[in-house]
């Protein structure tokens, strides 16, 4: 019994001695952040995003799909076209015929878009702004339709998900998924059955002359997806304040553990962690992560320098702030 007493303490007082260690490494990152140098990753320049000519951006969809409604509400003076396809948006970047495309990632209810954390990866864009919409689906139908009509119900995956509840109190109709809200309300407007109906935004009904049979189906009042802007031009403001990074770390016993602990080590917020699996590799996963800092301080560079020494890949996704 004295034995175990004798390792209970000597355990204790090893807890306290790694508590003190923890600290003083804090008090060592917290005057690394004081220190003024500039060392952020190759490519990246210091510039606001608004202020480089935009004469062009696009985003998937329809006019009518919430994608529309992002970008007129952050370039309201800018010619804005849509493409058919998340990809399709990226490559109009990519090849230099927009500024900046303006594509969902996230939503609150259902998760991330997962073709876009894939597309992020493969494609050389970084995220330079992103805006967060309040989302209240709306089931639009045929001038003259009725609840009761309705057979077959048609929209993005995504909002088909966000209004499961509602969908299940209506179990008999059919769930058709589309590439977008608005293309579905837009295929019910030109079918003129007043058996389809489309889950789609307000705006959708105003532009394509349809019914709003009911609203708000999604029944969660927080419903909010979360929009970025991508460009290919590597640029953050020193108003930036969220970072994101893609990692694949080694498979090894305990390291996702170890590269998160980097981060806090170093005073560096956590605010999203997000997993994909690495298709050749069997279980194995890339880490999508979201911190709070700006690429020009000296403790995020600290973290990078660490990362690419420990880690197998990594890419910046971008350094940038909400757009209000």
């Amino acid at each position: 019994m004295q034995k175990l007493e004798y390792i209970k303490e000597k355990l204790d007082e090893i807890d306290k001695d790694i508590i003190g260690l923890i600290d003083k490494k804090r008090e060592l990152s917290k005057l690394i952040s004081e220190i003024s140098y500039d060392d952020r990753p190759v490519g990246f320049s210091c510039k606001e995003y608004m202020d480089l000519d935009i004469k062009r951006v696009v985003y998937q969809g329809v006019e009518g799909a919430y994608s529309h409604i992002v970008t007129r509400k952050l370039f309201p003076d800018v010619e804005a076209e849509n493409v058919n396809t998340f990809e399709d948006a990226i490559n109009e970047v990519l090849k230099g015929k927009a500024k900046y495309c303006i594509i969902p990632i996230e939503n609150s209810s259902a998760g991330i878009v997962s073709d876009v954390y894939d597309l992020l990866l493969k494609k050389d864009v970084v995220i330079v702004a992103e805006y967060d919409l309040n989302i209240s689906h709306c089931l639009l139908g045929v001038r003259g339709g009725k609840l009761s009509d309705i057979k077959t119900i048609y929209s993005h995956p995504q909002a088909l998900m966000q209004c499961g509840a509602y969908l299940k109190e209506h179990s008999n109709w059919s769930q058709i998924s589309f590439l977008n809200t608005a293309v579905a309300a837009k295929k019910v407007r030109d079918d003129k059955d007043i058996s389809q109906a489309a889950i789609a935004s307000k705006l959708s009904a105003d532009l394509y002359g349809l019914e709003i049979l009911d609203r708000g189906i999604n029944r969660n009042t927080n419903n909010t997806t979360r929009f970025v802007v991508l460009s290919k031009e590597k640029i953050f403001s020193k108003a930036s304040d969220k970072l994101s990074l893609i990692l694949e770390l080694p498979h090894e016993k305990g390291m996702l553990y170890n590269i998160l602990g980097i981060f806090v080590l170093n005073g560096l917020n956590l605010v999203k962690v997000e997993s994909r699996p690495i298709p050749e590799k069997t279980f194995e996963y890339r880490f999508f992560i979201d911190i709070e800092g700006n690429l020009s301080s000296p403790n995020v560079s600290n973290v990078l320098e660490i990362l690419k020494k420990k880690i197998t890949f990594l890419k910046v996704l971008g350094n940038y702030c909400s757009t209000k």
